[in-house]
């Protein structure tokens, strides 16, 4: 990890997705490590900088902010010019929404991906680190799942998610531009929206005397945020990671049933848990399991996971009990 640091040192990196989930951790790491960081968000009229607001005060002013659109390639094209290092993070990431509005999802993660990567060879970036995400896979055909598993979208999301991974994987082998892609396998920690599953749990358990929740026998692979980020920064530097695609995660599942049993435990309330309808997926788009084969992280970045699943939880029950103004405890929110 150290050796991954000292090579971000003074290194002109550009952060998409900078005021999400992921990419504020991450802002926040690259600052700490010294690189000079440009974090790449979604304008709106209120100035909206999302999270990067929690980031603390120390890290707060040492970034650069530009805000635009991924679907706007001049925007794009001038983030990327005299960066080192592009991190692609950017993305609409709901499941639920890409069912409302799947042009939307299509044209902010294939388009948006199309432009950084024209964008970085433009500009003769040094390394792209292009975000996937594990429901290219769809559900699990077999386990664990290595990179090599076959690809079964099963969302909208999740057929934009591939478009844009064979997208840097053309570039790469077309115009020789230096991608990574990343895999993630269902990140979590503080700072989530209640959008995903953890902080919505949470938030009903910590709120109410039951938790609404879809489907309760898919299982699901649990990183927790900052071993995420480490393996962000162990991809900007692995002399052997140009060109491949490399699962995170922790290679061990939990279904959303136990999973909430093992919340309200931990936030201390006799609550019921409550399958709605409403929330369900459609039959044949629920992914019903996913559980990791990291060993090409190991191997490639020297990643392990090293946050236990009752450490993490504690953690984000934590932020969301302080900050519970971010969240609707009674609303299905896509």
């Amino acid at each position: 990890m150290a050796g991954a640091a000292r090579g971000l040192r003074g290194k002109s990196v550009l952060v998409t997705g900078a005021c999400g989930f992921i990419g504020s951790h991450l802002v926040e790491r690259l600052v700490r490590e010294g690189a000079r960081v440009t974090a790449f968000i979604r304008y709106t009229s209120r100035g909206d900088v999302g999270l990067l607001r929690f980031t603390p005060p120390e890290v707060r002013n040492e970034f650069e902010i530009v805000a635009g659109d991924l679907r706007d390639p001049d925007a794009v094209r001038a983030a990327c010019a005299r960066q080192t290092i592009v991190f692609h993070l950017g993305a609409l990431i709901a499941i639920p929404y890409s069912y409302q509005h799947p042009r939307e999802v299509t044209e902010t993660n294939v388009l948006g991906t199309l432009n950084v990567l024209e964008g970085a060879r433009a500009h003769d970036v040094g390394r792209v680190i292009h975000t996937s995400t594990s429901e290219v896979y769809g559900t699990a055909q077999r386990v664990p799942i290595d990179e090599d598993h076959p690809r079964a979208a099963q969302s909208p999301y999740a057929a934009s998610k591939t478009g844009a991974d064979q997208l840097a994987r053309a570039y790469h082998r077309s115009f020789g531009t230096p991608v990574v892609t990343l895999r993630p396998f269902n990140t979590y920690g503080p700072r989530q929206s209640d959008r995903a599953v953890i902080p919505t749990i949470i938030a009903q358990a910590l709120a109410s005397d039951v938790v609404r929740l879809g489907s309760l026998t898919p299982t699901r692979d649990l990183t927790f945020v900052l071993d995420t980020v480490d393996g962000f920064i162990r991809c900007a530097t692995a002399a052997k990671a140009v060109g491949e695609e490399i699962n995170l995660g922790t290679g061990e599942e939990i279904s959303i049933g136990d999973l909430a049993k093992k919340i309200i435990a931990a936030a201390g309330r006799p609550v019921r848990i409550v399958q709605d309808k409403g929330r369900v997926r459609p039959p044949k788009s629920e992914v019903e399991r996913l559980i990791s084969d990291h060993r090409k992280a190991r191997r490639l970045l020297g990643w392990r996971p090293t946050v236990s699943l009752e450490k993490g939880l504690r953690e984000t029950i934590a932020f969301v009990e302080k900050n519970m103004d971010l969240y609707m405890p009674g609303a299905y929110r896509t």
